[in-house]
């Protein structure tokens, strides 16, 4: 027969075999959006992000594995519309948050305070989401008229070969990546940190390198005038910032003062901008010939 204190510690144990998944409310409109529902109890958004940061040490100190995922009110009404579930009760919005936690962005809670862990989740979230609309524009390509191959496939694979090429080139060192390119009525934007030592590989989060692929994929298959800019870090070195146009499948060397120009001119209001102290700029470097 199996004594009490035997069955509490065995649930405990299992309890910690079981994940968390915590819906996060992130600004203040998306609160603001959930008090509509009588359920929902909180006041103030400042309030309810204390007790969620509460909840997540609580779970913490438990020793299962907790992760913490955007919770969109807009997306969660339209699931309970296409579920045919109540949106007011706490049992629907725990469902929700259990498919978020198969399919949304999500991050994994490890002590950090909110004051991180919020603007890492919306940071994951619009990540997530250019990835998922720059995989949408690759395949709505389709194939190439002439020869029949897949375009957004080709543009993919050719994307990869220039990320290499780009890492091989730049040598050791910490190189902070970012592409941007052009798509309708907005620009994507995907970034990317590798960490390059004298030999071996690239080391780089696979996540972002899969992002930053589709999005330099999108500008090939649709031959948009996109951009790369590197920003290279050694220790008791000065930074070094280079960039690169993307013209016609490939990444072309952009001059020294076109670098400049880039780096130092508001994006949005066309004035010039402060060079950064301990920064070069400098020319982006040739690629090496695809093998």
């Amino acid at each position: 027969m199996t004594q009490p204190g035997t069955t509490t510690t065995m649930r405990r144990a299992l309890r910690r075999e079981v994940p968390s998944t915590v819906g996060l409310l992130a600004d203040e409109d998306d609160f603001a959006a959930m008090r509509r529902y009588d359920t929902f109890t909180f006041d103030d958004h400042p309030t309810y992000l204390h007790q969620v940061e509460g909840l997540l040490k609580a779970l913490s100190a438990q020793g299962g594995h907790t992760t913490v995922t955007l919770f969109d009110p807009e997306e969660y009404e339209e699931y309970c519309e296409e579920t045919g579930i109540d949106p007011d009760r706490p049992a629907s919005r725990s469902r929700y948050t259990a498919e978020l936690a198969a399919t949304g962005a999500r991050v994994p809670y490890t002590g950090q305070p909110m004051t991180t862990l919020v603007p890492t989740l919306i940071d994951t979230a619009v990540r997530r989401a250019t990835w998922e609309y720059a995989t949408t524009l690759l395949a709505d390509t389709g194939d190439c008229a002439t020869c029949g191959e897949d375009i957004g496939r080709a543009a993919f694979d050719q994307a990869s070969r220039l990320l290499m090429r780009l890492l091989e080139a730049a040598g050791p060192g910490t190189h902070h990546v970012v592409c941007s390119v052009p798509a309708d009525d907005e620009q994507l934007l995907a970034i990317l940190q590798a960490l390059c030592d004298d030999d071996g590989p690239a080391r780089l989060d696979s996540s972002e390198a899969a992002e930053f692929v589709t999005v330099l994929a999108v500008g090939i298959a649709r031959e948009s005038p996109g951009g790369v800019v590197m920003r290279t870090t050694n220790p008791g070195a000065r930074d070094r910032l280079h960039g690169w146009r993307l013209t016609q499948g490939t990444l072309l060397p952009l001059t020294e003062a076109e670098v400049f120009n880039a780096y130092c001119t508001d994006a949005r209001t066309g004035e010039p901008l402060a060079p950064e102290p301990g920064v070069d700029y400098r020319a982006g470097f040739p690629l090496a010939p695809e093998r």
